[in-house]
């Protein structure tokens, strides 16, 4: 995994082989991969409100059970100082260096963008509150401008998790073949750390300039759903 980035002027090299060795724990079975945390928390730290610290350590963790291990807390911490360096990053304009790993565990093959890409729309699908409900995509406006960048900086991410030209195919229309259609790829590849610096700092000047408003409390994902089943609301009437 690359990890010569200006994230490690803040995290140290042994941190984040720590980091990895600890997330392969058998402690730690359900937890993401590095290279997914990244990936969900670029999105978890961004939207109308970031996902709340409780919250991002429980899902990159693989559940709150996992904080009550020896491995799960000492991850935790790094995982502090990983989410700090890494909103900074974000919040200066310096797009991260992603931290890939190569396709098939082949250390020679190319970097597999998906599983990073994937984890960032996971972390967009987790927020409280939705990104485009947010900005009045709903609403009888055909030419929102936010909604239309918003799009674009997303679209490297679609198109390398194949959802873009899944989407193109299903409503019968053209998709790029062969070169071209790698080279569509290869241009994603190179965008996509720009495009996620983009959102981050879009949401931080949105923040700065609208309050969310809500007639009634919300119930956090990792709270017991008020329908009284006993599990958690994002395992029951906050999973759909």
């Amino acid at each position: 995994m690359n990890t010569e980035t200006p994230l490690q002027a803040q995290l140290a090299d042994d941190q984040l082989d720590r980091l990895e060795t600890l997330l392969d724990d058998p402690a730690l079975a359900e937890a993401m991969r590095l290279d997914e945390i990244q990936g969900y928390l670029c999105a978890a730290l961004s939207g109308p409100q970031p996902i709340p610290e409780a919250d991002w350590l429980a899902d990159t963790l693989g559940g709150d059970e996992a904080l009550e291990t020896d491995a799960g807390r000492e991850t935790a911490e790094l995982l502090r100082a990983f989410a700090r360096a890494l909103e900074a990053e974000l919040a200066a304009g310096e797009p991260p260096v992603l931290l890939l790993y190569a396709k098939d565990d082949d250390e020679n093959g190319p970097s597999d963008y998906v599983p990073w890409c994937q984890a960032y729309l996971a972390g967009v699908d987790a927020a409280e509150e939705d990104w485009f409900e947010f900005l009045g995509e709903d609403e009888d406006d055909d030419e929102n401008e936010e909604v239309t960048y918003l799009d674009e900086r997303l679209f490297p991410l679609m198109v390398l998790t194949g959802e873009a030209e899944a989407a193109a195919r299903e409503h019968g229309e053209d998709w790029a073949e062969g070169e071209e259609r790698e080279q569509v790829r290869n241009d994603c590849e190179a965008e996509l750390p720009q495009a996620v610096t983009d959102i981050y700092r879009f949401w931080i000047a949105k923040r700065g300039t609208e309050t969310i408003r809500r007639e009634e409390p919300k119930v956090g994902r990792n709270d017991p759903c008020p329908c009284g089943s006993g599990k958690k609301f994002k395992q029951c009437c906050g999973a759909n």
